[in-house]
């Protein structure tokens, strides 16, 4: 089975809590830490750019409380944070990079002051496409005409209209992150339709709906799953009232012979929400139908029982052949398993306020690598470090010269 990675390498600087981060992805990985370490915040990242694509950049600023909230705020005062972001494109097996930077501009304003995209399908030995934008201006581009510029938006949206940056802007664009809202799963829902998973789970219904009636073997795939974390539960259907939806789950009640029909109302916390993870790993259908680059999920394991850890798992691991996943957790639960690969494990921790992400130290590795602990373990004893030599934190000079953008770019 091909592998779903995504994106490969995730490098940012002044991102929040974000000093300094350079990690490798695979297609699972768990981000292990404290509450507070930062987690989200990397998560958050990754949610900015599908955002900024998918409304505007001013909107996924405003959204997160002006620029000032998303800068580092920091004795240095940085005035300007970055993400480069390194990628392969499925199918087509396109790869390259996409970064910018975004600077202060007072009072409380801002602009991209760069932003650069690179991809190539050296498969088929075509030639590379790119741009790079500084300030307002088209300085290096391989395309013929380039499209106009903005100083306050991101270039990428004007680029997809080029087939060259089409399907980069596609895959960055249909990310989903979610940490779910389940007042707003609850009840009679309009339909959307819109084919992604909303970040609050409030378009649920009509998602599973829709991989009802096109990928009927996931949905059945999703209620197996549920009924194994809500034992008594049959199966989820969507039913329609006039021009509302509402999810009907059929449950085993007492000696009663044939299952009962509950509404979302009636549903537990811990149903509902764990049927929104399940929803969110496999909206994409079959792998034919793939159509979520990346799934980004906030702590799953909550409300959700210890035993049902183990069954989790199972899916993340079952989701993650299709599309690329993340996981925020500090779930030593959901980690207990002595075969987790130590290489999906990045390990969060805050440092005089600064947040430090990298793989686990080679202390940790060294006895995951022997199965003498499993990655749970680790945690309840807080023995789950990053590894100091990995991180740019810890030599300031590698801080300053993060690999960000391609300043020696050959000649074409």
């Amino acid at each position: 089975m091909k592998d779903s990675t995504f994106i490969t390498r995730v490098v940012l600087k002044n991102y929040k809590s974000i000093a300094a981060c350079d990690v490798r992805l695979g297609s699972l990985t768990f981000l292990v830490g404290r509450n507070g370490s930062g987690k989200s915040n990397f998560l958050d990242a990754l949610r900015f750019v599908a955002d900024a694509l998918n409304s505007s950049l001013g909107h996924a600023i405003r959204d997160r409380g002006g620029i000032n909230d998303v800068c580092r705020r920091s004795r240095g005062h940085p005035n300007h944070f970055s993400i480069r972001l390194e990628f392969v494109v499925l199918p087509e097996g396109f790869t390259g990079h996409y970064a910018f930077q975004i600077r202060k501009r007072p009072p409380g304003g801002y602009e991209v002051q760069t932003e650069e995209c690179s991809v190539q399908n050296k498969s088929c030995l075509t030639s590379e496409a790119y741009f790079r934008v500084e300030s307002g201006t088209v300085t290096d581009t391989s395309v013929e005409v380039a499209p106009a510029v903005a100083p306050d938006r991101l270039y990428l949206v004007n680029a997809s209209g080029l087939p060259e940056f089409r399907s980069v802007y596609d895959a960055f664009s249909r990310m989903g992150f979610y940490n779910f809202n389940l007042d707003k799963i609850r009840g009679f829902k309009d339909l959307d339709p819109a084919d992604i998973l909303m970040e609050d789970g409030s378009n649920l219904t009509s998602i599973l709906a829709q991989l009802t009636q096109l990928s009927p073997a996931v949905k059945t795939d999703i209620e197996e799953y549920l009924a194994l974390v809500v034992p008594d539960i049959r199966e989820v259907d969507v039913k329609a009232f006039g021009s509302k939806q509402i999810l009907a789950f059929r449950q085993k009640v007492g000696e009663d012979r044939y299952p009962g029909r509950f509404l979302t109302n009636n549903m537990s916390d811990g149903t509902l929400r764990a049927l929104g993870i399940l929803v969110a790993l496999f909206q994409g259908g079959n792998e034919q139908q793939r159509r979520v680059s990346l799934v980004g999920i906030e702590e799953p394991e909550i409300a959700l029982h210890p035993a049902a850890a183990g069954v989790l798992l199972d899916a993340l691991r079952d989701a993650a052949h299709r599309t690329q996943v993340i996981v925020t957790t500090h779930s030593p639960d959901l980690l207990e398993d002595k075969h987790i690969d130590v290489e999906s494990i990045l390990a969060v921790e805050t440092d005089d306020g600064n947040t430090v992400i990298a793989p686990v130290d080679e202390v940790g590795r060294s006895v995951l690598h022997d199965r003498l602990f499993t990655v749970g373990e680790l945690l309840r004893v807080d023995q789950l470090r990053p590894d100091p030599n990995q991180t740019p934190l810890a030599n300031r000079e590698k801080t300053k010269q993060l690999d960000l953008f391609d300043s020696n770019k050959k000649e074409y």
